[in-house]
């Protein structure tokens, strides 16, 4: 197998023409007549059992020449490439030029990765977050814990307010007519939480318990049953029991409940070194989003749809393996949501093409930085991956290309340079 020739023909797209030789287009021809050769009927012969020779005479002499092509091709495509040094996104089109005995001979259009330019990457001016934790901010933090540990009690002495549950019965009537689905009987309602149409809860505020009342409200222009729709409806409503949250003391016995403190003063420390910490990564996370954001606008050149086409198809294959991993079917999820796969890869577009346009920003400044990324570099990054997720060496190696893991070495060692020449303030 060789490469005959490598055109450039427009931009990001190279004609390739590919020649095999004779002796691996013979295996291939031999490997295609063992394959086929069970379906072809000879008279005076079994099955299968047809000499190749007898078969090519009777139906021609590149009978097999089919399958030993498919046979063929990708590793003398794959072959060529390498030959012609060219980094493949995609394959356009692979056209037969002529196949015989000597061997076979074919053209291919393959989409390549462009080179794109970019200027400005230095000193970009980034906003930074402030990490500052106030006492309000603690303590905010600290009301969620409590929250989170408090109880429901009965309130007695005064009437319900927003925040209350109120332990209701209702049921809805347009005139004197009841409608369907408006009755309950001991509904928890929350007041305030909207979860009822609006008027609603509000006129729950303001009654004890005990009390039996009727409010009116009017049904949104939008609601969901067509014969509610802008509708004055009534509610009979009688109301058990008023719940209020309660939430436990801050002092030091509570402390001892909810973490391995022993005061008050110990646990505000504690949450404030644990606010200060996620502070600090939603700061990195945000520079890192501003950083990838400005060299997406000042990357300049053509990039070949089909690279956002595969960044997608990998997202998708990504989402399918979460899935799978919790036991859910693909087509299950789509059909969930109510989405077809067309859908999906819309969903996931404008994240891939930042994807593919943030990497080949990386990948040029890391040329124009003049990275160099050794052997030892790539084989401590196996030995990194390895060590995370607890497998051999060379089972990593099974799974990550050697080469695609020197571009992304070089990818973190450009965006390290960018981020480490920018202007924070």
């Amino acid at each position: 197998m060789a490469l005959k020739s490598s055109t450039l023909k427009e931009t990001n797209k190279y004609e390739l023409e590919v020649t095999v030789d004779a002796e691996t287009f013979e295996k291939a021809v031999q490997k295609s007549y063992n394959k086929n050769k069970g379906q072809v009927r000879l008279q005076g012969f079994r099955p299968g059992k047809a000499p190749r020779q007898m078969i090519e005479k009777m139906y021609g002499k590149d009978v097999f020449y089919p399958d030993a092509i498919e046979f063929c091709y990708p590793d003398a495509l794959d072959a060529a490439i390498k030959e012609a040094g060219l980094k493949v996104v995609g394959v356009e089109s692979v056209e037969e030029v002529s196949a015989d005995s000597n061997g076979f001979e074919f053209k291919a259009i393959v989409i390549v990765e462009p080179e794109l330019e970019i200027e400005g990457y230095k000193g970009l001016e980034i906003k930074s977050k402030g990490v500052r934790v106030t006492e309000k901010m603690i303590g905010e933090e600290i009301d969620k814990i409590r929250d989170r540990n408090s109880r429901m009690v009965t309130v007695e002495d005064r009437p319900a307010a927003d925040g209350d549950t109120a332990v209701i019965d209702f049921e809805g009537f347009l005139g004197e007519v009841a409608f369907e689905g408006g009755k309950a009987e001991n509904y928890n309602l929350a007041l305030g939480s909207g979860s009822f149409i609006p008027g609603f809860e509000e006129q729950i505020v303001g009654h004890n318990a005990g009390e039996e009342f009727t409010i009116t409200v009017k049904f949104p222009e939008d609601y969901q049953a067509e014969e509610l729709k802008g509708q004055d409806a009534q509610f009979k409503i009688k109301l058990h029991e008023i719940k209020a949250k309660e939430l436990p003391e801050l002092d030091d016995e509570f402390v001892k409940d909810v973490s391995d403190k022993e005061t008050v003063d110990e646990y505000k420390a504690e949450i404030k070194e644990t606010i200060t910490k996620r502070l600090k990564e939603e700061r990195e996370n945000d520079i890192n989003t501003q950083i990838t954001d400005k060299l997406i606008e000042l990357v300049q050149g053509d990039i070949p749809e089909v690279m956002f086409d595969n960044e997608v198809n990998s997202m998708v294959r990504d989402f399918d393996a979460r899935l799978r991993s919790q036991g859910m079917e693909m087509n299950m999820y789509l059909g969930y949501m109510g989405m077809d796969i067309d859908a999906l890869k819309n969903m996931y577009r404008k994240d891939a093409e930042k994807r593919v346009k943030l990497r080949l920003a990386l990948k040029k400044i890391a040329k124009l930085e003049n990275i160099v990324v050794t052997d030892e570099d790539v084989e401590a990054e196996f030995a990194r991956l390895a060590e995370t997720y607890k497998v051999e060496v060379d089972h990593v190696k099974t799974i990550v290309d050697a080469e695609d893991q020197r571009d992304d070495i070089a990818v973190q060692r450009a965006m390290d340079i960018v981020k480490k020449e920018a202007a924070v303030k």
